[in-house]
Formats: C-alpha cells, sequence, structure tokens
C-alpha cells in the first residue's frame, strides 16, 4: 500500500526550479533550462532500495505544474521565493518525504510499525551565476512522524552541445538522529532473532548526478537524470539495510500549455 501511496503522491517531480535572475546573470544555458509557465506531462522513476528485501521500485511520474518568477508549484512540490540580492536568493519551500515502509514491503519489517512518509517545511538559499547553480536548502519533519530535518548542499553547471543540454552536479546531504533513528532504526519491541534492536544517529550521505535534457522530442522537453548515492554508515549499519549506495534514474517528458 505505500508503494501506491508514493507513487501517486510524487506528482509531479520538479525538471529544475525556477530562478528570477536575468539571462546574462546566471548563464544562457540555465535560462533555456528554466522557461516559465504551467507545465504537463508524464515520467518514470527507477530506484535501487537500500533496505534488505526490498528490491527495486519503479514509480510512474505524472506531471503538473507551473513555473513562474517567484512562485514553483510541481504538485505537492511548493517553493516561493522571498527575497533576492543580486545573485542570491531565499526562498520558502514545501516538500512531501517519501520515505519508510509497512510490513508487506519486505519480510525484514515483519512485526514492525510502519515508517510513514510525511511532509517537510523549510527554506533554500541559491546562487546562480555563468551557468553554475548552488544551493543549500533545510527541511524539517512537519507532521512530527520523525520530527527530523535535513540540511542539503548542492552544486551543479550547465552546459549545452547543440540542442542538446547536460549538467553534472554533487551533493551532500545532513540527517539529524531523529530521522535516521525512524526509518533505519529498530525498537526494543520490534527485536527478533534475525533484527537487532538499533538506534540510528545522524548521518551524511554523499550523491553524485547527471541530467541530459533535449527539447527536440514531440515539441516538449525531455529529461533523463541519474543519481548516484552513497549511505553514512550511521544508515549502513542498521540491520534493515543491505546496501551502502543506491542509483535512481529519472525520465522525464513535459509540455507547456
Amino acid at each position: 500500500m505505500l508503494r501506491i501511496i508514493k507513487a501517486l503522491a510524487l506528482a509531479s517531480l520538479p525538471i529544475i526550479f525556477s530562478s528570477n535572475v536575468s539571462a546574462d546573470e546566471r548563464g544562457d544555458v540555465r535560462a533555456q533550462l528554466e522557461p516559465k509557465g504551467y507545465l504537463y506531462g508524464i515520467g518514470l522513476g527507477l530506484s535501487q532500495e537500500i533496505y534488505k528485501g526490498y528490491g527495486n521500485r519503479v514509480t510512474p511520474l505524472p506531471i503538473l505544474g507551473y513555473r513562474g518568477d517567484k512562485l514553483s508549484v510541481y504538485g505537492p512540490f511548493v517553493s516561493y521565493e522571498l527575497l533576492e540580492l543580486g545573485d542570491i536568493e531565499f526562498e520558502v519551500q514545501a516538500s512531501p518525504r517519501f520515505q519508510g515502509f509497512d510490513e508487506s514491503d519486505s519480510d525484514i519489517f515483519t512485526g514492525m510499525e510502519e515508517r510513514d512518509f510525511s511532509m517537510d517545511l523549510g527554506a533554500n538559499f541559491k546562487y546562480e551565476r555563468d551557468d553554475w547553480k548552488l544551493s543549500i536548502g533545510f527541511l524539517h519533519d512537519v507532521f512530527n512522524k520523525s520530527d527530523g530535518y535535513e540540511v542539503k548542499a548542492k552544486i551543479g553547471k550547465a552546459y549545452r552541445f547543440g540542442p542538446v543540454f547536460f549538467e553534472p552536479n554533487l551533493s551532500i546531504n545532513h540527517l539529524d538522529k531523529n530521522h535516521v533513528d525512524y526509518y533505519y532504526g529498530v525498537k526494543d519491541f520490534e527485536v527478533t532473532q534475525n533484527r537487532a534492536f538499533y538506534k540510528g544517529d545522524s548521518a551524511i550521505n554523499q550523491s553524485i548526478g547527471f541530467s541530459l535534457s533535449t527539447p527536440i522530442f514531440l515539441g516538449g522537453f525531455t529529461q533523463l537524470a541519474i543519481d548516484y548515492t552513497m549511505y553514512d554508515s550511521s544508515i549502513t549499519d542498521s540491520p534493515l539495510v543491505e546496501r551502502d549506495n543506491n542509483l535512481s534514474l529519472r525520465l522525464l517528458f513535459s509540455k507547456f500549455f
């Protein structure tokens, strides 16, 4: 059931967030990657799970949203720019957190309490110039499922070769101990012969990403994005986890109304 909820709720992942900086300041390539207006489309996500026995997850990604000068809405993903100081922007953001599991997802979860998805609220600082983009964001669980928070720093640069755009990026992600313990910990009453007690601590994960985008197909915008994430030992030491890395892929197609 939880997998179905995740698939439906991922109603529209942001392809690339908007900016109010002029094209000369942020770079011509990035300006073309971030047009404004109402958009719709479809996509497909494929992701490895690090939980034991969870396998890979294939997720349909219907896209419906709006990108403007200040407001960006992609289904349940919302951001609004509050302040702009030259190349620096400050925005508030709301984002659902599609993590967790229930007993039906894997045998390793049998007898455990369900770990629910939640909603995060926070802020994001962005700096854009010459096709470079740096962001530092903070998100906190406002539904008090984990009562945890996340801090993420990401840097990327956009390039263009004819009608094809590509963007490599690097990111570092800090998760506090409440978040890690909720999603990867094992409580004392959940201990079994094959599942030891585990209390999670804070974690720092690292990711490498790469995306290819082009407007040449069917009058729309097509993007292929690949991310490789390496997880902190405070997560991989959990008896619920069998992998220390994750590879995810997204294929998206969108058009403006």
